[in-house]
């Protein structure tokens, strides 16, 4: 099969030009061996199960030995055999040289099975599920670094050729690689599902070899899942699946939760606070949400069909397949995602920050009248920022480089305030 090009292709070149070993983070099945073996020259799966028992046993007695092998070495899965990560260390002391390794991880470690942090030798560097651009679906006729870069860039006119059900296959199926390969719609369907269900019988408890409950895994997935994109507390998610497991403890909740972030799995996003306004207006609560769209509505039971048949719906997992492109296209800027509300609700469902001071505020509207009322939340807090800066004498705040509206809409427009609007499905890096 093809190898479709991948956001993290150039960066991993970069890394491995820059530093002694790239540590690739990120879900099970978001293609970060396929993308890691584009590059290496050597590989160490360390999961295959001809081979893992004999591995593990080198790697506790003389881990050097499986470090042997044309540079850059793929040591695939690495946190099968923690001890790996401080020979690697050692090793690219030793050689001086860049380049040497690649390391993948589907699940995060324990700080204290590692004796060293690995800084200055070993980068990490986090891969997402596809965005639309790399499964094809994104013409990709709008780049999101032009769009910083070139304030007056001319979009007018520009046209997306998905349409909204489109757009809702693309959430349900999500960007799983393996999504792609089947001829039939509902094939590709079931990856999500799969993934779901993988989730709940087994790695939520081989995370951290902690035994926990299948039931009650997908009952805190679901009740993320009918949150997603929203400020949900932990409080009222608790009582949400109470209903159905009444004796599930707050500590028992975070577990699981935790378990879940160390699978990239769980990815809430953080506010951004701004002293625009009082402190106490501003809302600090976390916006829940997951590394792919396909999780919520693959542990909601859900169809494309129904959610053409309910909008509001699709318009949270909308929310949360933008966030996922955003980041994949943006990983290589250095950038990071938060949101802004305040109690008066005013709200930016993005705010997207560049390693180098500058920041984009985004609202995402599937289209229609929606469109109007992004545009008006984020001139507004534009506005409040104007207004703090003239008063405000030592300590002023940047103001935002752009304001976009990304929608699910057809075409792409400046508005004459400024405010760009742009179809997801013309956007790339």
């Amino acid at each position: 099969m093809e190898y479709l090009k991948r956001m993290a292709d150039k960066q991993l070149k970069d890394n491995l030009e820059a530093f002694g070993a790239v540590l690739i983070e990120g879900p099970k099945w978001c293609g970060k061996t396929t993308t890691a073996m584009q590059q290496a020259n050597s590989v160490l799966q360390l999961q295959d199960p001809d081979t893992r028992e004999g591995y593990i046993a080198t790697a506790a007695i003389r881990p050097s030995l499986l470090l042997a092998g044309k540079t850059p070495r793929l040591i695939d899965e690495w946190q099968v055999a923690p001890t790996l990560w401080d020979a690697v260390r050692v090793m690219v002391d030793r050689r001086g040289e860049v380049g040497q390794f690649i390391l993948t991880g589907s699940n995060s470690v324990d700080k204290s099975a590692v004796m060293h942090s690995g800084i200055g030798r070993i980068v990490r560097m986090q891969m997402f599920p596809m965005s639309l651009f790399e499964s094809k679906e994104s013409n990709g006729a709008i780049s999101l670094s032009e769009l910083f870069n070139n304030p007056a860039l001319d979009i007018d006119g520009i046209d997306s050729s998905m349409t909204l059900e489109d757009l809702i296959f693309a959430a349900c199926r999500g960007g799983w690689p393996a999504s792609l390969k089947p001829r039939k719609a509902n094939s590709r369907l079931l990856i999500a599902r799969d993934y779901v269900n993988s989730l709940c019988k087994m790695d939520i408890s081989t995370v951290d070899n902690i035994i926990r409950d299948e039931t009650v895994a997908r009952l805190i997935l679901r009740s993320y899942a009918r949150n997603v994109s929203t400020l949900a507390k932990k409080s009222s998610m608790l009582n949400d699946i109470r209903v159905q497991a009444d004796t599930l403890a707050e500590n028992t909740f975070d577990s699981y939760v935790n378990a879940f972030r160390q699978l990239f799995v769980i990815q809430d996003i953080e506010a951004w606070s701004p002293a625009i306004r009082s402190a106490t207006a501003i809302r600090s609560s976390l916006k829940r949400g997951f590394v792919d769209p396909s999780i919520a509505v693959a542990a909601l039971g859900l169809t494309p069909e129904a959610l053409q048949m309910d909008l509001k719906t699709f318009g949270f997992i909308f929310e949360s397949m933008c966030i996922r492109d955003l980041k994949a296209y943006s990983q290589a800027l250095g950038s990071s995602i938060s949101y802004y509300h305040d109690r008066y609700n005013l709200e930016a469902d993005a705010v997207l920050h560049l390693a180098d001071g500058r920041y984009a505020l985004i609202e995402f509207k599937l289209g229609g009248k929606d469109i109007e009322k992004g545009a008006a939340h984020l001139l507004e807090i534009q506005r409040l920022v104007k207004e703090y800066n003239r008063a405000e004498k030592q300590v002023r705040l940047s103001e935002p480089d752009l304001l976009m509206v990304i929608t699910g809409g057809p075409i792409a427009y400046s508005r004459p305030d400024g405010v760009k609007v742009v179809p997801l499905a013309c956007l790339r890096d």
